[in-house]
């Protein structure tokens, strides 16, 4: 290789470098609001900013919703996610699989009431938290409320595996199975099975139009580049 060629290769090397490090520091779009009424908030910090339809959610972020509010996000890989009134999520982790799916994605329901309607990852992909549960996803529907020291999960279609924290597990397997996850004041928790479920999100559908219904994912995700293998800077200058 000549000296022009070994400094263009140097040169490419760099832009990349630098590009995959600012794409690495920036947060990742995983998904969009497609439908918000009221307030819709994107938290940050003590304070937060109004999401509107077709803002971006990115990854690692709290959404909350206010009194008469409700919103449905649009995962990249079509996985609709609708929130009543009073609710927050956390996008966790989301590690994507390619352009239009993940290898792994985490959601922390802390409070509220929510749907789950899966997209195209690979069931396993999913894992959904609250404060008492974890939920296993199958190709599935699922409505879900997350209460101080409740958790009730309700199975609309496909199947579910709903666990405590301390590993006591039911399977839901036909369409209005419930798991009933409580604590108690002196912290004991159980988990029971019913097949007449104490509530639905359906009560939240009627209120807010398409908040119930599903759409594809239509934006651009933000896929993070690899970054170029310059482990001490000499090529760059750093």
């Amino acid at each position: 290789m000549n000296w022009r060629n070994y400094i263009l290769a140097a040169l490419t090397i760099c832009i990349s470098s630098e590009i995959g490090i600012a794409s690495a520091q920036a947060p990742a779009r995983v998904g969009e609001a497609a439908v918000v009424q009221n307030e819709v908030i994107r938290v940050s910090g003590t304070g937060g900013t109004q999401i509107n339809v077709g803002d971006a959610v990115l990854r690692n972020e709290t959404v909350r919703t206010g009194t008469a509010s409700a919103t449905r996000l649009v995962m990249i890989d079509s996985t609709n996610l609708s929130l009543g009134a009073n609710s927050s999520i956390t996008l966790d982790r989301t590690v994507f699989n390619d352009e239009h799916s993940y290898k792994d994605v985490t959601i922390r329901m802390t409070t509220g009431a929510f749907r789950f309607v899966t997209g195209h990852s690979d069931k396993n992909a999913y894992k959904i938290t609250t404060g008492l549960a974890t939920i296993g996803i199958r190709g599935t529907i699922l409505d879900i409320l997350s209460q101080r020291g409740r958790t009730v999960v309700v199975l609309q279609d496909g199947a579910s595996r709903v666990c405590t924290l301390n590993f006591q597990c039911i399977e839901l397997t036909q369409p209005g199975d419930t798991a009933i996850i409580t604590s108690s004041a002196n912290g004991k928790v159980t988990i029971q099975k019913s097949n007449s479920p104490p509530w639905t999100f359906a009560s939240n559908c009627g209120a807010t139009a398409g908040l119930c219904t599903t759409t594809e994912f239509a934006g651009t995700p933000t896929i993070t580049p690899a970054v170029v293998d310059d482990p001490t800077g000499m090529l760059c200058g750093r």
